[in-house]
């Protein structure tokens, strides 16, 4: 038995070092790169763009994301606004009255609704198309506001005949909102400074992120376009587009500006799609990549690696489940086991060189890495449940993230309606939060000094996502029981 559990352990610890020491690579590729923003030659014409703005039961942010779109300084004969509205609830009245003051103004602007949800957001884009005018379409999530200039700083790389999407950098709105947002923010400000940037500069496969980005049209027809068979149709596209031999750019100086989930339970949701959706491009795509006629081995090597991220989450798992018992077992570890925890400088790295790139007081915004540290340990049973349901097929519901339209430190979510309840996986958090800290005194006792610090990061990660998901239920539990005394 104990050796069934060391080949797990070793197993998993030895795919999680190889991860941890690639994102030092990636790094590494940023920093040789990082100055070296792609040149584009004078915009001489400005085309015709079609403006996507897919929303589906949005009604505090809806307005905000089509005044912003209203707004782009483009001129009005050579734009166009497609509102794909999916919802089932009072967004439509309010998106429709805007579409109507606009368009009462001499915009190109419709609100477009279907008979169904099929395909959920794919299928929302690839509704769109058919009745799409511009050469170029540029897609906006509900949760965005991009700036005015946005297509006069996109569109001219598009002078390049090969380059079929651009990609800007994920400002925020609320960043300062919570420990919970500037964690966050962390976050994706490592993926889209440090990330993105490698993998665009050094010509590997990388991914329209599913909004605040145009695509051109032509590049979208011939890779075969929207597919909803998976929930990370941003992902799918953009690789089968790069394996047909177009060109993708990312400008991380262009900031298109969203919200970031205030409620735990939103940013799992989040991470739930997102862990589920890669998973199933890996599964879809994994082969193709292998073969893929115009990239090289290093570029098949970290294609897979990219898609295979949240595959990551299990084997947090593994590790920690296996490592308890081995150590009451009083089994002998190698030495070179003691060394794998050098890969966590990978993920440090990145997201501080993030912060350095675009704060002056990056500093102290960096000190809030050590809840992003929570938060990425304690989401590891959220994730692994998201890709067991990819790799076993089960299910494709395309869960939305919902938004608040919180900005200032004086807006709230917890009384709105879209607050989500509670969910079970909490108690799993907690419970395996209890069982690592069992691995900590069992270690303590065994003088096993190498293997508590991982495991009071687990012990803390998994307490801190649990418990702040019961704490952000309360709301929900205060508004059901309001509603049951109302009746």
């Amino acid at each position: 038995m104990s050796w069934i559990l060391f080949s797990i352990y070793l197993f998993a610890a030895s795919i999680l070092a190889i991860y941890g020491f690639n994102t030092c690579l990636v790094a590494w590729l940023y920093w040789r790169k990082r100055n070296a923003t792609p040149a584009h030659p004078p915009l001489a014409d400005l085309p015709r763009v079609t403006v996507q703005l897919p929303v589906f039961n949005e009604l505090y942010v809806v307005e905000r994301l089509i005044d912003a779109a209203a707004a782009l300084d483009w001129p009005r004969e050579r734009l166009q606004v497609q509102v794909l509205d999916d919802s089932d609830d009072e967004t439509t009245a309010i998106a429709q009255a805007r579409v109507d003051y606009f368009r009462r103004r001499g915009m190109d602007i419709a609100l477009l609704r279907r008979a169904d949800r099929s395909g959920f957001k794919a299928g929302a884009l690839a509704a769109g198309l058919p009745r799409a005018t511009g050469e170029f379409i540029a897609i906006f999530d509900a949760d965005f506001a991009p700036p005015p200039d946005f297509l006069k700083k996109t569109i001219p790389y598009f002078a390049r005949p090969d380059v079929g999407m651009v990609q800007t950098r994920w400002g925020h709105l609320n960043s300062t909102y919570s420990a919970l947002t500037r964690a966050q923010s962390i976050a994706l400000d490592g993926h889209f400074v440090v990330e993105q940037t490698a993998r665009s500069r050094n010509g590997l496969f990388f991914n329209f992120n599913g909004t605040a980005g145009v695509w051109r049209r032509k590049c979208i027809d011939e890779s075969g376009g929207w597919q909803g068979d998976t929930l990370s149709e941003d992902l799918d596209l953009s690789y089968r587009a790069q394996m047909s031999g177009w060109k993708m750019i990312f400008l991380p100086d262009v900031v298109s500006p969203a919200e970031i989930p205030p409620q735990i339970h939103a940013f799992k949701r989040q991470q739930f799609r997102w862990a589920k959706g890669s998973t199933q491009c890996l599964i879809k795509l994994g082969p193709r990549i292998l073969t893929a006629p115009n990239a090289s081995p290093f570029k098949r090597v970290e294609g897979l690696l990219h898609l295979a991220g949240y595959v990551m989450n299990p084997l947090i798992l593994l590790m920690v489940l296996a490592l308890v018992p081995l150590m009451a077992l009083r089994v002998e570890f190698p030495e070179v086991v003691t060394y794998f925890g050098l890969a966590m400088v990978g993920p440090v790295v990145v997201y501080a060189l993030g912060q350095r790139a675009l704060y002056p007081d990056w500093i102290a915004r960096y000190g809030y890495f050590a809840v992003l540290l929570l938060l990425g340990t304690g989401l590891a049973l959220n994730n692994s449940i998201a890709v067991f349901e990819a790799i076993t097929r089960q299910g494709n519901t395309f869960r939305r993230t919902p938004k608040f339209r919180v900005e200032g430190e004086n807006d709230t979510w917890n009384t709105k309606r879209y607050a989500l309840p509670f969910s079970w996986e909490s108690i799993g958090e907690l419970m395996l939060s209890a069982y690592a800290c069992v691995g900590v005194a069992i270690a303590w006792q065994h003088h096993l000094w190498w293997s508590i610090p991982f495991l009071v990061l687990y012990a803390a990660g998994f307490a801190f996502t649990g418990g702040l998901s019961l704490w952000h239920s309360l709301p929900a539990w205060r508004s059901e029981a309001g509603l049951a005394v109302a009746q």
